[in-house]
């Protein structure tokens, strides 16, 4: 798909190489399962939704559509010629990708929030450590993405991932779901969708609101999600302009923050902790902690070699 003349080029040697300009064409059943994969890891507190469109391939495609369409409706908005200018960028949407992800992120969220709160509560230790071993691996697409780091782009990464770590590490608040509060609560968890490392159930955790979403979206609370999704609309509009300029301008650097965000952001998924997020020693049941690691690794390690290759076969093609 050809990029918008209207919008700026990407300008990192990285990314003028083709790795973040020229997108790996992908199946529509395929998206499907990517957005199925985001909206079931989205339940998950700890494990973003971004990590799994990094580890999937179709990031950036996202983040381009979603400044598009934001571009679109400011069109509509502002002007000038507003029925025109925004057909021009809704033109730059990949829509084969954005609506089977649109459709597969309901279908894995809704049908994982009957489930998977009761993992997370029964069996946390062993939980979190399938999904500490995914989230590890998934720090080598980022990396591989940015392309040469030099030592600005680790001290950056490195910096993000203390930050980060701190942040995590704040024990979680109890408060009541009103809508003043569960608003910017929304708008600051999508903003973790779009972050990978951020985890956007992790924040609802922090703001004690983890449970009552989880509840809503089990029992089809229309008012509840309907607030909630405002939110989410205003924290996207927020967020995602930005983001993508960062990606475009910046693109090394900006990856490398990403990838040290998510190392960071593993302190959230250390299997033995308490429920004020205090990290403890290993327990008795080390084996079984470690083996699910292992297989979360191996796992996302395998779904990023096969990118990997389909990735580089798909560059010698153009």
């Amino acid at each position: 798909m050809q990029q918008n003349s209207s919008e700026p080029q990407p300008s990192d040697a990285a990314t003028r190489s083709g790795g973040a300009v020229a997108h790996r064409p992908t199946s529509l059943p395929g998206n499907v399962i990517r957005g199925v994969l985001i909206g079931i890891v989205e339940t998950v507190p700890g494990v973003s939704g971004g990590t799994v469109a990094l580890v999937v391939g179709i990031y950036k495609q996202l983040i381009d559509s979603a400044s598009a369409l934001v571009s679109a409706a400011r069109s509509l908005i502002t002007g000038p010629q507003r029925l025109a200018a925004a057909r021009e960028h809704l033109h730059h949407v990949h829509w084969s990708v954005v609506l089977p992800v649109l459709i597969g992120m309901p279908l894995g969220l809704f049908t994982a929030v009957q489930f998977i709160g009761d993992w997370v509560e029964t069996h946390p230790e062993l939980t979190r450590a399938a999904f500490f071993g995914m989230v590890l691996a998934s720090i080598a697409v980022p990396v591989r993405m940015a392309g040469r780091l030099k030592g600005k782009h680790w001290i950056a990464g490195l910096a993000a991932a203390a930050l980060t770590f701190w942040l995590v590490s704040l024990p979680p608040n109890n408060i009541e779901a009103h809508w003043w509060i569960l608003l910017p609560a929304a708008a600051v968890a999508v903003c973790a969708l779009l972050l990978p490392g951020l985890s956007g159930s992790f924040l609802l955790l922090t703001f004690g609101l983890y449970k009552p979403t989880i509840d809503a979206a089990r029992d089809l609370d229309l008012a509840y999600l309907g607030i909630f999704a405002l939110g989410m609309l205003l924290g996207l509009l927020s967020i995602v302009k930005v983001l993508k300029w960062l990606l475009d301008h910046h693109h090394t650097m900006t990856l490398a923050v990403l990838a040290g965000v998510m190392l960071g952001a593993l302190r959230t998924l250390w299997p033995w902790q308490t429920e004020d997020r205090v990290m403890l020693a290993p327990a008795e049941n080390l084996g079984p902690v470690l083996g699910l690691a292992a297989a979360g690794f191996l796992v996302v390690l395998v779904l990023v070699v096969i990118d990997a290759r389909m990735t580089a076969r798909h560059d010698r093609d153009l």
